[in-house]
């Protein structure tokens, strides 16, 4: 299959290898699913991880798959699944709608700089770089750090 193209970035394919990263800011649990493409970020989803506003994943799940779903309106649906130790498939639906909006909409930004080729050692400095109130800032230290382990040395 020949690879689409996009401008100057590669089409997403509809199912895309993902790593699962944790972090922990302050006292709040995080969880980023790192989309990869050729082994490289992708894209990234992140939020917290609680039973309230967020998603909770057994600890030993490490790796799975971002499935891209267009609805018949044209919006996106990005659901994530895993494999439990048994072979069974578990599908959390709807990333986007399990995450605080303000921090999807920065993963959206984070996930389009991907896409278009940055080097990843200018992401993580870009990313380390913002200045956000409210404790985002945290957030944006967890990302940088999740997206450092892609960095070759």
């Amino acid at each position: 299959m020949a690879e689409e193209f996009v401008g100057s970035y590669r089409k997403r394919p509809e199912v895309l290898e993902c790593d699962v990263v944790r972090f922990q800011n302050a006292k709040d649990k995080w969880v980023a699913f790192v989309g990869l493409l050729d082994g490289k970020p992708y894209e990234i989803f992140t939020g917290l991880q609680d039973d309230d506003e967020g998603i909770i994943l057994p600890k030993s799940v490490n790796v799975g798959k971002i499935i891209r779903h267009i609805n018949e309106d044209g919006s996106k649906r990005y659901d994530f699944q895993f494999e439990n130790r048994r072979g069974y498939k578990t599908t959390v639906e709807g990333l986007s709608e399990k995450f605080n909006p303000e921090y999807w909409n920065y993963a959206k930004l984070i996930s389009g700089i991907l896409r278009y080729g940055m080097p990843l050692e200018n992401v993580v400095k870009l990313v380390s770089s913002l200045e956000m109130d409210g404790g985002i800032d945290t957030w944006a230290n967890g990302v940088a750090k999740a997206l450092k382990k892609y960095i070759e040395e």
